[in-house]
């Protein structure tokens, strides 16, 4: 046991003669050396609207998309509806997040490339986030009328880094 408490004294006072001995660090100095660096943003430069478009989307025979601007959306299964928004001197990629709020929910939801989509608890409000190359500046998105879509008020809000750029409020209207 002799040993056991002679080994423990000896290794401690060997410790602690080590602490005492040596130098105290210059923390100031340390972190002045070895800054830390921040995440760099994703994109520099502020994002400016230049022009936002909502309507029916329409296809000539060449491919080309354009939007019939309208507010008052006709229930009618398969078209689409969707915004395209151009923005100022921007180039390419822009990560964005829609949010769809209905006055009901639908019979079903559903995307066509499994992106990140999210519904809320009671059905009625959906979020999109995609990253999207900007080609000449546009982002855009549409959506297609299915069965059991609620006729009524929407609204889709557009974000980019959280921050609104623009909300379209239009209605879905039946037709005779």
């Amino acid at each position: 046991m002799r040993i056991w408490a002679t080994t423990a004294v000896l290794a401690s006072s060997w410790l602690i003669s080590g602490v005492i001995g040596c130098e105290p660090i210059n923390a100031s100095s340390v972190l002045l050396e070895n800054p830390i660096s921040s995440p760099a943003p994703t994109h520099t430069k502020q994002i400016t609207v230049s022009t936002t478009e909502f309507g029916l989307k329409r296809v000539d025979s060449k491919g080309n998309v354009t939007i019939f601007q309208t507010t008052r959306v006709p229930l009618q299964e398969g078209k689409s509806y969707g915004w395209r928004i151009k923005l100022k001197d921007y180039q390419g990629e822009v990560k964005w997040r829609e949010v769809l709020r209905l006055p009901k929910p639908p019979e079903s939801w559903g995307t066509d490339n499994g992106e990140n989509f999210s519904i809320s608890t009671d059905g009625t409000t959906s979020v999109t986030r995609r990253t999207q190359s900007a080609s000449g500046g546009v982002i855009e998105n549409f959506w297609t009328i299915a069965p059991g879509d609620p006729v009524g008020k929407h609204r889709i809000e557009v974000y980019i880094d959280d921050r609104l750029i623009s909300t379209f409020e239009f209605e879905l209207i039946l037709v005779k």
